[in-house]
């Protein structure tokens, strides 16, 4: 059975490497993620690469192995829907799951986790928008759907489909605002110089920095419209 730690570098691993586990992730910006030093990495990642979890060159970053990604994609299933269960069961806010969701998806198993599974309809993402592993390992919403809020251009019609910064602190400030998945909203202002643009939705201006735009994710429902001649 894998300890917590093999379980967390795993399923980081996998996150750095856009959820396929085939993308090399540097030592480097696994430590950062992991908040420990390089070393403490290089000495893991040796272990795992000896439990045949991972793929490890030094210099060259680490990829996951069938295995691992296997692994991985189970406690990467177990979080999500444990963050979902927690939003639609017991109303916690999307602010408020993730520290509950890494500290149980250490100790749930896999029959209690297929339960909640069906208990919430199969569900394709969870309360950010990020895609839910079936129990096939394979995510049921392509990870690569969407488009930056920041890349859209004034006139665009959206729908807010995914969060990628977790913060709390900036997942409040989209509640405070109303910027929730799902909202439709006009893009009806943007200032590369300033940084900024303004999205309104429901009579409701919601503003917005572009670095900060960029971690939401998006699906464009109409262009702007051309000017005619």
């Amino acid at each position: 059975m894998a300890s917590l730690t093999v379980e967390n570098y795993l399923k980081t691993i996998l996150l750095l490497g856009n959820s396929s586990g085939e993308l090399n992730v540097a030592t480097g910006q696994l430590a950062e993620a992991m908040e420990v030093s390089p070393g403490t990495v290089t000495s893991m990642l040796k272990t795992l690469a000896d439990s045949q979890l991972v793929h490890y060159k030094p210099y060259a970053g680490v990829t996951l192995t069938p295995s691992g990604r296997t692994l991985a994609m189970r406690m990467l299933r177990r979080h999500r829907l444990i963050e979902l269960f927690l939003v639609q069961t017991l109303q916690l806010t999307w602010d408020q799951v993730h520290e509950e969701a890494e500290n149980l998806e250490h100790s749930v198993s896999d029959f209690l986790i297929d339960h909640i599974d069906a208990f919430l309809g199969h569900p394709a993402v969870d309360p950010h928008g990020d895609p839910i592993p079936g129990q096939d390992g394979e995510m049921r919403l392509d990870v690569n759907h969407g488009v930056p809020l920041g890349s859209s251009p004034v006139g665009s019609t959206i729908k807010l489909i995914r969060v990628m910064n977790q913060a709390p602190e900036f997942l409040r400030y989209l509640t405070d605002v109303n910027f929730q998945i799902g909202t439709v909203g006009t893009v009806v202002q943007k200032s590369e110089e300033a940084g900024l643009m303004t999205v309104n939705s429901d009579n409701l201006s919601i503003p917005l920095g572009l670095s900060a735009a960029q971690d939401l994710l998006v699906e464009v429902l109409a262009e702007p419209r051309q000017e005619s001649a």
